[in-house]
């Protein structure tokens, strides 16, 4: 059969399961739309937080990243990792103790202030649109390939799906369609792996290949050999970094405490019955998750040296079907400009006098491939030639991992406007079956939200999504922390730090993305931190105005400092 064909059957009859759990499983009231019921086994809740967790930045952008940038790509791989393991032992045991299951539930509650909850409640909106807008990209690409369709069509099938089994199933149905979800996705990521390591090195398992010689007998490491390709075509070497240190560390940190911020993964916490469970589904999904992070540098390694090695310098009248595949979709543009038929991909911004003559001494008169980094896991497979059946699998794991988490942030949308600013705020007596349809009628109108910064997203998947991390970075991650650690912060102290730290983090990227794009550089960066490590700037100035404000004004009642007495200690360790 077709890739087209394997395509439709896999991605079709995955869907169909997914359609078919949310159904069997759809939530019949607001703690099965919110939390499931809190009855979700351990194993269970940590395949579906894996699926929530590793969304299309993950599955498809993480290793196109790292395959073009090289070491520098690795802070994404550094800060997400490192972030989920911050989540699990610092703070979700605790946050499932207070039993909120919102992070606006959290503030509102620890903060004794109905203000407080509302700007959590905004915050919370901002950042699920921020990450839910890369997700929808994701799927657009997706489908823009494999079902030969533009990316603003793909675009609009994903939301329909999504729609369906958010809207109707709530958490319930996410939950379980997110167990099915992981076992397609993770299956989809590591047999075209493993295929390609046993062809390029002979190593069943990807991570030795990544470290393993080539087996084409010339007995190169692969990695001296993708430096070697890379030095070539004028581009830094790939296992050389060249991104500022400050910057590296900045994007790290922002990744890691925005990690621990997302509310869509918080709220995973409180789908298990107990503080215990909750610890034992983290461990669970730390587990799965490494499975597919672990994988991904050597997917990004075998991608870029089967790239490098197919196009440069080739005939545009013989090149691939993949790659003319690939063209149609507008994610892949060739302009011949020497006219001489064949495709010069290099770094024509290399500034170096001798790659400079060797350029003139070809002829090459610029670069005349673009390539769009979120095409590379997807076209990885066929780049390698393996079989149609692959690359539909590929297909198919690429939609979980984006649907997935996109259904996980319009719940946590819906949730944010219908329990905490709704009920909490608004009509407090607003009976359950309200409550849930409010829920449903936010989560639709998010859907159509998403759907159009999907189509009109602000960069690459994993690029928006590391906003979205910026921005938890420099709003809850303060909150919860000085919050569970510090019977001391008040809400005066808390709400300011969360306005002035996302305002400022906002307000940066929007300046060097949308107002002044063509100062996106180092030479104007603040401090040289780009906007996707800003967030960590924005949490330094979240804490520092929240120590200030709550040093000057009054403490937190003695109730709300019991609170935090009771989150931490068992009741026989507490202070007297």
């Amino acid at each position: 059969m077709s890739v087209q064909h394997w395509t439709f059957l896999i991605v079709g009859l995955s869907f169909a399961l997914y359609l078919y759990i949310a159904w069997r499983s759809r939530a019949g009231s607001t703690s099965e739309f919110y939390v499931s019921g809190s009855t979700v086994h351990p194993v269970h809740n940590g395949m579906a937080t894996a699926a929530d967790w590793m969304s299309a930045a993950s599955f498809i952008s993480m290793a196109g990243i790292i395959s073009f940038m090289g070491r520098d790509g690795g802070v994404y791989l550094m800060g997400w990792t490192g972030g989920y393991v911050l989540l699990a032992l610092l703070l979700a045991p605790y946050l499932r103790k207070f039993g909120k299951f919102t992070v606006p539930n959290f503030v509102g509650d620890r903060y004794y202030s109905q203000f407080a909850r509302v700007v959590a409640v905004l915050c919370a909106i901002m950042i699920s649109f921020t990450y839910v807008a890369g997700q929808m990209r994701g799927v657009g690409i997706v489908f823009a390939r494999f079902l030969e369709v533009d990316i603003t069509m793909g675009v609009i099938i994903g939301t329909g799906i999504v729609f369906c089994y958010a809207v109707f199933g709530g958490m319930k149905g996410i939950t379980y369609t997110q167990v099915a979800q992981y076992c397609v996705l993770i299956f989809a990521y590591m047999v075209p792996a493993i295929f390609i390591a046993i062809m390029m090195t002979g190593h069943v398992i990807p991570q030795l290949g990544f470290g393993g010689t080539l087996n084409d007998g010339s007995g190169q490491h692969l990695l001296d050999k993708l430096d070697g390709l890379s030095t070539e075509l004028g581009f830094a070497a790939y296992t050389a970094g060249v991104r500022p240190t400050i910057d590296v560390a900045a994007i790290t940190m922002a990744l890691m405490v925005g990690t621990a911020g997302l509310p869509h993964v918080i709220v995973r916490f409180y789908t298990v019955p107990s503080v215990k469970a909750a610890r034992s589904s983290a461990f669970w999904a730390i587990l799965f998750i490494a499975l597919l992070y672990s994988t991904a540098p050597a997917v990004a390694a075998f991608a870029r040296t089967n790239l490098l090695g197919t196009v440069n310098n080739a005939s545009y009248a013989e090149v691939p079907d993949w790659f003319t595949n690939w063209e149609k979709t507008g994610l892949i543009t060739y302009n011949d400009k020497n006219g001489d038929g064949r495709i010069q991909y290099y770094n024509d911004q290399n500034k170096d006098p001798a790659f400079q003559a060797k350029a003139t001494a070809e002829g090459w008169q610029g670069n005349e491939l673009t390539i769009d980094r979120d095409i590379m896991v997807l076209a990885n497979p066929e780049i390698a030639q393996l079989p149609n059946w692959v690359i539909g699998l590929v297909a198919a794991g690429a939609l979980a991992a984006a649907l997935s988490t996109a259904a996980g942030l319009l719940l946590v949308i819906s949730t944010a406007f219908a329990h905490d600013f709704v009920k909490c705020w608004v009509k407090p007596n607003i009976t359950e079956k309200g409550e849930l349809n409010c829920a449903r009628i936010a989560a639709g109108v998010a859907v159509a939200v998403a759907a159009y910064f999907g189509i009109n997203p602000p960069g690459f998947v994993a690029q928006v999504v590391a906003f979205a991390f910026g921005l938890a970075a420099a709003s809850f991650f303060p909150a919860i922390i000085m919050g569970v650690f510090q019977k001391r912060m008040n809400r005066e102290g808390a709400v300011s730090g969360m306005v002035v730290g996302i305002v400022f983090t906002a307000a940066y990227i929007i300046w060097f993305k949308f107002i002044h794009p063509e100062q996106n550089n180092d030479a104007h960066w603040w401090f040289g931190i780009s906007p996707e490590g800003i967030g960590s700037v924005g949490m330094l100035l979240n804490f520092v105005v929240a120590q200030v404000v709550a040093k000057f004004t009054a403490p937190p009642p003695a109730d709300v400092q019991e609170i935090v007495e009771h989150i931490r200690f068992p009741k026989e360790l507490r202070s007297k």
